[in-house]
């Protein structure tokens, strides 16, 4: 068999392992409710994540004339303490996902998994949908501290590095994967299927796949 051309392949998480929406759009849903604003769409949720989730409920609080920060920080404990309870109520691993991290362990491929959600949150939903022993390396947006989540590469750099380095590429659905990949120096393939705030072709990846069906064959083209 021909060497698989990366030794460690990094993913996102929301909108490219798992699709989350639903279970994020609840809980935004519910500290919109606390400080005595309408809901939004759950599916507007899709165009909000990527950030984390003090971005995506400052963008939706925003967009509702704002609110000093003394009580935006109320409705962002809200929504942490809803989350924590309610994190894999409607998520789901995307179809193909399963079979793809088989594929890379098979070509010896080490598995890091790089996200903007908080990490503890991170690990639970994974735990819970069997997906967390996959994974050598889980890194959460709150891992390496304040200004060095997504886009700032250094969770990919970080990951590479407690892994022993070697050929790394990563896959994610926002421009917050691909910022972070290329300036981590590392090639991106872009999950269509996702939350992508732009349109998948104009975010600046090396690849587009349309679902992780794709993924193997798309790492070798790469």
């Amino acid at each position: 068999m021909t060497r698989f051309p990366f030794d460690i392949v990094g993913f996102d998480l929301d909108g490219t392992l798992l699709e989350t929406h639903r279970d994020l759009g609840a809980a935004v849903n519910h500290a919109l409710s606390v400080g005595g604003f309408e809901p939004v769409p759950v599916e507007g949720i899709e165009d909000l994540i990527g950030g984390g989730a003090k971005m995506m409920l400052k963008r939706v609080v925003d967009s509702r004339g704002g609110l000093p920060d003394d009580e935006f920080r109320v409705l962002y404990k809200a929504l942490l303490a809803f989350y924590a309870e309610n994190n894999c109520v409607h998520t789901r691993v995307y179809e193909g996902a399963n079979e793809a991290l088989d594929l890379l362990a098979e070509r010896g491929v080490r598995l890091a998994l790089i996200t903007n959600k908080f990490e503890s949150f991170a690990r639970t939903i994974l735990t819970q949908l069997n997906l967390a022993r996959r994974f050598e390396i889980i890194l959460g947006g709150d891992t390496l501290g304040k200004g060095r989540s997504k886009p700032a590469p250094d969770p990919l750099i970080e990951a590479r590095a407690r892994l022993g380095g070697g050929r790394f590429a990563y896959v994610g659905d926002s421009s917050y994967d691909v910022l972070s990949a290329r300036a981590a120096g590392v090639p991106v393939v872009v999950a269509g299927y996702g939350y992508c705030d732009l349109p998948p072709d104009e975010l600046g990846g090396d690849a587009v796949i349309q679902s992780l069906d794709e993924l193997i064959p798309t790492l070798e083209s790469i």
